[in-house]
């Protein structure tokens, strides 16, 4: 895919993973929570330019210090969703004011992660990006996963 088309499916990606986390919204323990981010990772692997081969050590750094702070924000955007277990017993989510806080503070982490590379001269690719939101979709699912699954439901059955 162009560079264009990955920024618009990051744009997409991250617009409808906001809109979904601020509903409460069902926790599916046994779903395909896992397949969003493997499908983005893929096609970010499959574009390849994730690393410029200029600057090549330079760039790996850049994409490591990504795919950190993605991983970092997945664990933090969990750790700040509030669950709880409903009537039925299924345990439900919402993201809170602190989950949008993450949000914010990992974008303007990742902008000037991009900064520092243009500075630099160093060319990313839109693919870095794109495997890092999978890496922080990823977490963030797998840690919600486990907290429903243990019974870590942070509020009372509400009603």
């Amino acid at each position: 895919m162009s560079g264009l088309v990955n920024a618009l499916v990051i744009v997409a990606v991250i617009g409808v993973v906001i809109v979904r986390q601020v509903r409460p919204r069902r926790v599916a323990t046994g779903g395909r929570w896992w397949l969003l981010p493997v499908v983005l990772a893929v096609v970010a692997v499959r574009d390849g330019g994730l690393i410029d081969g200029a600057h090549r050590d330079a760039s790996i750094a850049l994409l490591g210090a990504e795919l950190a702070v993605g991983a970092v924000m997945g664990l933090a955007w969990a750790g700040t969703t509030r669950m709880w277990t409903g009537t039925d017993g299924a345990v439900w989510a919402q993201g809170t004011r602190a989950t949008i806080a993450v949000w914010v503070l990992g974008i303007a982490i990742r902008v000037g992660l991009y900064a520092a590379a243009a500075g630099t001269g160093i060319h990313q690719h839109t693919g870095s990006l794109l495997l890092a939101v999978a890496g922080t979709l990823l977490v963030r699912g797998g840690v919600l996963v486990l907290r429903a699954q243990r019974g870590h439901a942070s509020y009372p059955a509400v009603s």
